[in-house]
């Protein structure tokens, strides 16, 4: 009989294109991931990959074997999904994955009160600015702010998510004054080349400002701006966490993105999940005007 324990082996290579970022995105070591591909293809009598310049590539068999082990995926996390949602007691642990701007500044007292009302459910908390995939099971209920969802999710669109352009009040009150039409003079804390973003710095009121730097976090660009390194595109509820800060006069909000609070649909039974999505769901609303901005 066919030994398919090495099958997650195959699909992260498969993903990845190589052993090491395979490794890496599945925890386990590339020595390992080795060997339990070569027994698979020693298991099917066929070679699944072929080494290129650029990494593994699949062959004529590794693709046909693909959907197939894909499937294969599908059908086991359903499963595990399945005998997670007989769960009826408020206990356990949930995982929840947000990125570490909204979860610093605003979950961190919200988790701490779910936590008085329910000790014996436990959160395990995942920050990236990444998206952790719902559908692959990676995470169980997500707060994300985008522009759509494609993750096969049942979601709660809680409010439009305001960008806006906001800098310390003395470095507006100090250089704005002498900034040229669009913006000479000026500077901006740059997000590194993000297309959306310099898409929204090149139809600001200012995209013959410097762009300075390349930083991809947005924490940073929060604390840079408090200490007067120019501007940069920030949620708008960091004007009442931090009243150092102010939007650029003369700027408009955007809000093209949606803050969003999604589960997986096989959890929607699972009591101590549905507990915790009610719980934020609520919380979030009260400071709806926060993240709308005015």
């Amino acid at each position: 009989m066919l030994d398919w324990k090495p099958l997650p082996a195959f699909l992260a290579v498969a993903r990845h294109g190589s052993l090491r970022a395979a490794a890496e995105a599945i925890d386990s070591t590339h020595a390992t991931l080795r060997r339990q591909v070569e027994a698979l293809e020693a298991g099917l009598r066929v070679q699944l990959f072929r080494r290129g310049g650029d990494g593994l590539h699949l062959t004529a068999a590794g693709r046909a074997l693909l959907p197939q082990a894909l499937e294969a995926e599908a059908t086991l996390l359903k499963g595990c999904n399945a005998v997670q949602g007989l769960d009826r007691e408020a206990t356990g642990r949930v995982r929840l994955s947000a990125d570490p701007m909204t979860a610093h500044y605003l979950l961190a007292p919200i988790l701490a009160e779910f936590s008085k009302l329910y000790p014996d459910i436990h959160i395990d908390l995942s920050l990236s600015f990444g998206i952790e995939s719902i559908e692959n099971h990676e995470t169980d209920v997500s707060i994300r702010h985008v522009l759509q969802v494609e993750d096969a999710a049942v979601g709660r669109r809680l409010f439009p998510l305001s960008l806006g352009i906001y800098a310390a009040r003395d470095y507006i009150e100090r250089v704005l004054p002498g900034a040229g039409p669009k913006g000479q003079g000026l500077s901006w804390i740059g997000y590194g080349a993000e297309p959306s973003l310099l898409d929204m710095i090149a139809s600001s009121p200012f995209p013959e400002a410097k762009i300075r730097h390349a930083i991809p976090d947005p924490q940073m660009h929060l604390h840079m701006a408090r200490a007067g390194a120019g501007m940069t595109f920030l949620a708008s509820w960091v004007q009442k966490e931090f009243p150092e800060l102010q939007r650029v006069p003369g700027t408009e909000l955007n809000q093209d993105r949606s803050t969003w609070l999604l589960l997986h649909g096989d959890l929607r039974r699972v009591l101590r999940v549905r507990l915790l999505v009610d719980y934020l769901h609520a919380a979030l609303q009260e400071r709806r005007a926060d993240f709308i901005g005015t």
